[in-house]
């Protein structure tokens, strides 16, 4: 145990110790009423590591607290070995269109970062992790991937992360309406598998913002109607999207299973 061993550990410490300041500098101050917001995407999807169930629902650092991953199911399930990767075009989540919550403008975006395999297997979750810890030393945008924030008013900033590389509809500056596609699902940055990753909050710097609750108006499988956000591994759609279903189909079965979930962003 030389120096250079010394040196390692206080570095260590060191990122532990700024780490541990900045997500207490980004613990939300106060509750502010939630935003209510249109849903941002089409059809049935699943909520993972939402406010709902959870809060911070990821941690308070880059603004998370109240954020929610979604997934379209069904899709391919994790495994033990193999295989030990899938390509994301195996998930029916990549390609999807995200859009406007609300009326807004486009204050940043990014592209360009590959959308990489999944990491579907005990190997795969165990290189997510240690690749989860070198992204967090560098850039944000190396966790969120290719990712959008828009400027909803109010001081109110909605965030899409893990866009599908060359998929965005739109630029910095441009003024969006609610409901207007502006990138497709992904799998780029710090994702496990397509998903989107949405939050909102109190700033355009995803840096020093802090995290703002929302609500959505959206149906479950049951075809009952909820004001707020839905629960880990419930099933919803927008209302409109929903009824026009069930009036071609009929209601799904609520007890169709889900299956099991890893996703993390």
């Amino acid at each position: 145990m030389g120096p250079l061993w010394f040196t390692g550990v206080a570095l260590i410490l060191a990122g532990l110790a700024v780490q541990w300041f900045v997500v207490r500098a980004q613990r939300p101050r106060g509750e502010a009423p939630p935003r209510a917001l249109a849903l941002p995407v089409r059809g049935r999807w699943t909520a993972l590591n939402g406010p709902a169930t959870k809060v911070p629902s990821h941690t308070h650092q880059l603004a998370q607290t109240y954020a929610i991953d979604m997934v379209l199911r069904p899709a391919p399930g994790p495994v033990w070995f193999w295989p030990v990767a899938r390509s994301p075009r195996a998930y029916p989540a990549f390609g999807e269109p995200l859009l406007a919550p609300a009326d807004g403008r486009v204050v940043s975006v990014s592209d360009g970062q590959r959308d990489h395999l999944s990491r579907s297997s005990s190997a795969g979750l165990l290189y997510l992790l240690a690749e989860g810890f070198v992204r967090s030393l560098v850039h944000p945008r190396h966790l969120l991937g290719n990712h959008l924030v828009l400027d909803l008013g109010d001081g109110v900033h909605a965030v899409f992360a893990h866009l599908r590389r060359g998929s965005l509809k739109v630029a910095v500056g441009d003024r969006v309406a609610h409901g207007q596609p502006l990138a497709e699902c992904g799998n780029s940055g710090n994702s496990s598998e397509p998903h989107l990753h949405f939050q909102l909050m109190d700033g355009p710097d995803i840096t020093v913002a802090r995290g703002l609750r929302f609500t959505w108006q959206y149906l479950d499988d049951t075809g009952r109607e909820h004001e707020g956000v839905p629960a880990d591994h419930a099933t919803f759609a927008p209302v409109d999207v929903l009824a026009e279903e069930e009036d071609l189909s009929g209601p799904r079965d609520p007890q169709e299973s889900q299956g099991p979930d890893r996703t993390r962003s």
